[in-house]
């Protein structure tokens, strides 16, 4: 008899069809069409013996490149269900840094639409087909005289399920594997912190290419409860979008949330919860949410965590505001300064260990792991109540609107501009998008003229919403870059420089 601690044994449709066949499993938020888990188990299925007949090898992966869609969830349990791993690849990313991330999957097939065709077909390796056409990749899309194409994969937990990127601007991108035990561990922890009920609703409106969209879709099908679509984020669609389809909880970043309450967003008494996450929730948006009665949960999460790692509930972020709160069910947080735990207060880098952590990158660990677990990089404290605090990067990585932004890749890109001598980039605090890119720079040369070479060789969040220009870099007596003086400088009148953007 197989040990229950191993389920699931197959993907969670197939669990999932078996038990509540005729509850909402998907909304489509643009077009008000809805589809039972009998519709998404066909669609599944028929996609999954699709996969499986254009792929060769029993675990093979495909590559997606989709922007949000409900195809995606589609796509996600077919890959599950014939046993491949799923590589879904950031859309806004250019071809050079996508041709890097097909070949380091090592992609058997890269399912892309009409809008992203074009791009598909210039990064491939591999074959190229479209989930709206070779596919037709969409809930319900099997009829009534439904055979099934595939019989279900027998899943493992530690099989690698997914492969998400936490950079798509290096010359060697980092993939992170994620397993299914990831994935369900990561589920049920959320399930403690944040609650489930048969009739919750969850609103997908983040990219689908990272964790945050992607993981209602594996917790719905858990809970047995429905994700509603929606296919980029609008203030005002979106508003609508939560009063319209019943919506009882919603993953954003600082923002979108900031965007709605500016739009005059008023929470339907449904809402039980806003997750918010992908950079720091200032306490002025946290007070605003408390004001307007939003029930915001402040999270810390990573990719390599499968989502969360600490999540604050409404009660606890307005009563601590800036903490993420303590850390979910099964995950040990623990600070570490000279290789030692941290006492309540003191700062140290944050390391996590549990379930949820990923088993490694593709291109080999380095020092992510530790005594301690994985090493995330960050400062942070806890207070005497376990509560944790994130206090900034080690390396200085800047989360601006829920992307992650490599301070060095933004900086080589400008020295790279005519009449620069030289580049320091940090992130600034900044109340709409967590952070702000901000580059000091060195040389005969315009903010406006930097922003306009930033925006040709950069994607859109990498560009420098602050440039300012010195006669030199501060440094230290080593002669390295000072950067808590270049982040003093650009946070100043902007008496010896220019600001732009």
């Amino acid at each position: 008899m197989r040990d229950p601690l191993d389920w699931p044994t197959a993907d969670l449709v197939t669990h999932r069809v078996g038990a509540t066949p005729e509850r909402t499993a998907m909304v489509d938020a643009d077009t008000g069409e809805s589809w039972t888990y009998r519709d998404l188990d066909r669609a599944v299925d028929a996609a999954a013996g699709e996969l499986d007949r254009r792929t060769d090898r029993s675990d093979a992966t495909v590559a997606t490149l989709l922007p949000t869609r409900p195809a995606v969830g589609v796509l996600l349990f077919a890959a599950m269900r014939c046993g491949a791993t799923l590589a879904p690849l950031n859309v806004e990313l250019d071809a050079a840094a996508l041709r890097g991330q097909v070949a380091a999957v090592d992609a058997d097939l890269l399912v892309c639409e009409a809008s992203t065709r074009a791009l598909a077909e210039k990064v491939a390796t591999c074959p190229v087909v479209s989930a709206d056409g070779d596919l037709s990749v969409r809930p319900g899309g099997a009829g009534d005289d439904f055979e099934s194409a595939v019989t279900p994969a027998e899943l493992t937990r530690d099989r690698t399920q997914l492969v998400l990127f936490t950079s798509g601007t290096t010359s060697e991108p980092k993939g992170v594997r994620l397993t299914v035990g990831n994935l369900v561990a990561s589920a049920v922890a959320s399930a403690f912190r944040l609650g489930v009920t048969p009739g919750d609703r969850w609103l997908v409106c983040l990219p689908t290419y990272h964790m945050g969209g992607l993981a209602p879709f594996v917790r719905s099908a858990l809970y047995g409860s429905a994700v509603v679509v929606q296919r980029s984020f609008d203030a005002a669609a979106t508003r609508r979008a939560l009063a319209d389809h019943g919506v009882t909880g919603v993953s954003l970043v600082p923002t979108m949330l900031s965007r709605l309450l500016d739009a005059g967003w008023e929470p339907a008494d449904a809402l039980r919860f806003v997750l918010l996450g992908g950079g720091p929730a200032s306490e002025d948006l946290v007070g605003r949410c408390q004001d307007r009665g939003v029930p915001v949960c402040p999270t810390y999460g990573m990719t390599e965590t499968a989502s969360q790692i600490a999540t604050a509930r409404p009660e606890t972020a307005f009563e601590h505001r800036g903490t993420v709160g303590q850390p979910l069910v099964f995950t040990e947080v623990t600070v570490v300064a000279d290789g030692e735990p941290c006492d309540p207060g003191e700062r140290g880098e944050i390391a996590v260990d549990g379930p949820t952590v990923t088993p490694g990158y593709l291109d080999g660990d380095g020092d992510a792991f530790g005594e301690f677990g994985f090493r995330t990089g960050d400062l942070g404290y806890r207070d005497a109540d376990g509560r944790l605090w994130v206090a900034g990067r080690v390396d200085d990585r800047i989360v601006t609107g829920g992307e992650n932004v490599a301070g060095s890749t933004v900086a080589d890109a400008i020295r790279a501009a005519r009449g620069v001598e030289d580049a320091a980039v940090v992130g600034l605090p900044d109340e709409e998008w967590g952070q702000r890119v901000a580059a000091l720079v060195v040389g005969e040369v315009t903010p406006e003229a930097v922003r306009a070479h930033c925006v040709d060789a950069l994607a859109s969040y990498e560009v420098p919403k602050t440039v300012r220009v010195a006669d030199s870099l501060p440094r230290t007596p080593s002669g390295t870059v000072d950067r808590e003086a270049v982040r003093s400088r650009l946070s100043g009148d902007g008496s010896d420089a220019e600001r732009s953007g």
